[in-house]
């Protein structure tokens, strides 16, 4: 009986038996290939390799040396992107209008005589420069009648002044929209209306 209880324990340990190396080798195989192919994923994913590539337009826009570093506050891209003309032979830019639909309405400087002018602003980057200058209309009302007002009766006269007058004011809503939205992207300023009483 002694020898019967051995066996039936000497078959109890066969059954328990650890399980063959073979599969302790794929299991450990498969494990490490997970462990290699997440961290290749999570580096891709912190180098921003899966990050959409920049479109050469807005590389265009970047290079115009508009705005300073090309993000807006709120982390998007805040340079318009230009709007691009259908043609066959050249790559031309739209270029589109916005009337500023209040005049402008100032004293010159020095005199009693009074400059009242519209504008229109000229841009070729898409809707969002326009989206900025509604935006902030109230500010930019305020640097261009501040513009306006440093003007003398005498300049009035001379052959460029409507010229050098749209070139102040265009700079001066630029510097003020590149402060507020990191880009200005108005090219020129239109005289719709001018009169000086």
């Amino acid at each position: 009986m002694a020898e019967a209880a051995v066996e039936e324990v000497a078959a109890e340990e066969g059954e328990k038996k650890p399980k063959s190396p073979i599969v302790l080798i794929i299991v450990g195989v498969v494990g490490l290939l997970i462990i290699l192919a997440s961290t290749v994923a999570g580096t891709l994913f912190l180098t921003g390799f899966f990050n959409p590539k920049p479109d050469p337009e807005h590389a265009e826009a970047a290079a115009d040396g508009h705005g300073k570093d090309g993000k807006g506050k709120d982390g998007k891209d805040a340079k318009p992107g230009k709007k691009v003309k259908d043609s066959p032979e050249l790559t031309r830019f739209e270029y589109t209008y916005l009337q500023i639909e209040r005049e402008f309405l100032v004293n010159l400087s020095g005199s009693k005589k009074v400059m009242s002018v519209q504008l229109a602003v000229m841009t070729h980057y898409d809707e969002r420069v326009f989206e900025n200058v509604k935006k902030h209309e109230f500010a930019l009302r305020s640097v261009i009648m501040d513009v306006m007002r440093q003007t003398q009766e005498a300049e009035l006269t001379k052959p460029e002044f409507r010229k050098e007058l749209a070139a102040k004011i265009r700079d001066a809503m630029n510097t003020l929209l590149e402060k507020y939205e990191d880009f200005g992207g108005i090219e020129d300023i239109y005289f719709t209306n001018f009169i000086v009483q």
